[in-house]
């Protein structure tokens, strides 16, 4: 059994500001109240309430940003097989714990 967490506005707002990258409708990917958190937390990663992650569809968008140790995260947010937000997915690529949460205005390079 997943213990869901209420999500954290810092968790909304990078959501919300990645899905305006992707320029798709918001009311297209609804933003669950509750996530679950993976790995407990040490990099970030989250899935959102109501999803299954065995129905993983695709990304929807990647970033990239340097946490305060210089070190490289890759951030990914992902869908389902039925049209929902899935995970936001944070890989430190020394796979470290994530030090500071990234905010719009520090990620680097989009791809869609």
């Amino acid at each position: 059994m997943n213990l869901y967490r209420p999500i954290r506005d810092e968790e909304k707002k990078l959501v919300l500001f990645l899905l305006s990258q992707c320029l798709v409708e918001l009311m297209k990917f609804p933003i669950a109240d509750e996530v679950f958190e993976y790995e407990g937390g040490v990099m970030g990663s989250i899935n959102f309430a109501g999803s299954d992650p065995d129905n993983y569809a695709g990304d929807l968008i990647q970033a990239e940003y340097k946490d305060i140790d210089d070190v490289d995260v890759l951030i990914t947010l992902t869908e389902d097989k039925h049209n929902h937000l899935l995970d936001l997915d944070f890989w430190k690529v020394d796979f470290s714990k994530l030090i500071r949460y990234p905010t719009p205005e520090l990620l680097g390079l989009l791809r869609k």
